[in-house]
């Protein structure tokens, strides 16, 4: 189809009109698409960060949890009075109350002066675990007096009381009605911890 050059006139306007439309159509899409990838890109950011900061709060929470765990087991052995000085007095009143409620026959010990521990690398460095050392000696009518005496002796407190060591021995029993038929010999470690850092 030919178009005479005064047709071609009349079309030159619209035609120029509809290019600028469809270059402004073209520009429209570059820059949507554009915006699209630029609010792609913020929404992966935003999406990373969110995942970040969820990652510190569940850091933080376990470390709150590890915290409070650890501060109750403080506060047990606090109340236990494991941790400060040592309690030497205490020591002797729980064990002669122990041979009184028991009614044990006869008991002895020594302990020992006080020493520091070796501990496993980690602990704190303001921690030190000490420890004394109790030899006792004991009679008793039969192996229960043992297990009961040192139940009664950790359940006392004052100290963490770690049974190295007892030995038994048979006896030849007296002439009296009550007589010891076993002696026991046990070492055991009377264990405090000492924080310098809650002295200062």
């Amino acid at each position: 189809m030919n178009f005479t050059a005064e047709e071609l006139r009349k079309l030159a306007l619209p035609g120029l009109v509809a290019l600028a439309f469809l270059l402004a159509g073209l520009g429209l899409i570059w820059s949507a698409d554009a915006a699209l990838a630029a609010a792609n890109r913020r929404s992966v950011a935003a999406e990373a960060e969110r995942a970040q900061a969820r990652e510190r709060l569940a850091r933080i929470s376990e470390e709150e949890r590890e915290v409070k765990e650890k501060l109750d087991v403080y506060k047990q052995l606090q109340s236990l009075h494991i941790v400060g000085e040592e309690r030497r007095l205490e020591w002797a009143d729980a064990i002669a109350r122990i041979r009184t409620q028991r009614e044990l026959l006869d008991l002895s010990y020594r302990i020992e002066p006080q020493r520091l521990m070796h501990t496993a690398p980690g602990k704190p460095a303001n921690v030190e675990f000490l420890a004394s050392s109790m030899r006792v000696q004991l009679a008793l009518l039969h192996e229960q007096d043992l297990l009961r005496f040192l139940g009664d002796l950790r359940a006392s407190g004052n100290a963490y009381y770690a049974v190295r060591g007892c030995g038994l021995m048979r006896v030849q029993p007296g002439s009296g009605a009550i007589q010891a038929r076993l002696r026991a010999e046990c070492n055991i470690d009377l264990v405090t911890i000492n924080d310098r850092a809650a002295k200062q």
